[in-house]
C-alpha cells in the first residue's frame, strides 16, 4: 500500500504564490510518477502537472509558466510551486502517484484564490 500526504494549500490574493508538498510513503518501487490534479465546483478533475522518475514533466496549457512541478526521489515527495495564481487556480488539489498501474490518491487540500 502507499500513503500520500498534501500539504501547503490555503488562502491567497490573486497574483500570490503557495507551494504544495505531496509526501509519499509505504510499498513504493523504483519507478513511479507523480502528479497533481485538480478539482473545483462542478467541474471534473484534471491533471495540473506530472513528473515521472526519469525527469520528464508535462503540464496542462493554463498553467505553463506559471506553476512548476518538481520531486526528491530520496524523499519521494513531489513539490507544486505555483505563483502568479488567478482565481480560476481555486480547486481542490489532490497528489497521484502512479505505480505498477496502479494509482494512488491524496485526501486533497483546498486551494482558494480570492482578494
Amino acid at each position: 500500500q502507499v500513503q500520500l500526504v498534501e500539504s501547503g494549500g490555503g488562502l491567497v490574493q490573486p497574483g500570490g504564490s503557495l507551494r504544495l508538498s505531496c509526501a509519499a510513503s509505504g510499498s513504493i518501487f523504483r519507478f513511479y510518477t507523480m502528479g497533481w490534479y485538480r478539482q473545483a465546483p462542478g467541474k471534473q478533475r484534471e491533471l495540473v502537472a506530472g513528473a515521472t522518475s526519469g525527469g520528464i514533466l508535462n503540464y496542462a496549457d493554463s498553467v505553463k509558466g506559471r506553476f512548476t512541478i518538481s520531486r526528491d526521489n530520496a524523499k519521494n515527495t513531489v513539490y507544486l510551486e505555483m505563483t502568479s495564481l488567478k482565481p480560476e487556480d481555486t480547486a481542490v488539489y489532490y497528489c497521484k502517484l502512479s505505480q505498477l498501474a496502479i494509482d494512488y490518491w491524496g485526501q486533497g487540500t483546498q486551494v482558494t484564490v480570492s482578494s
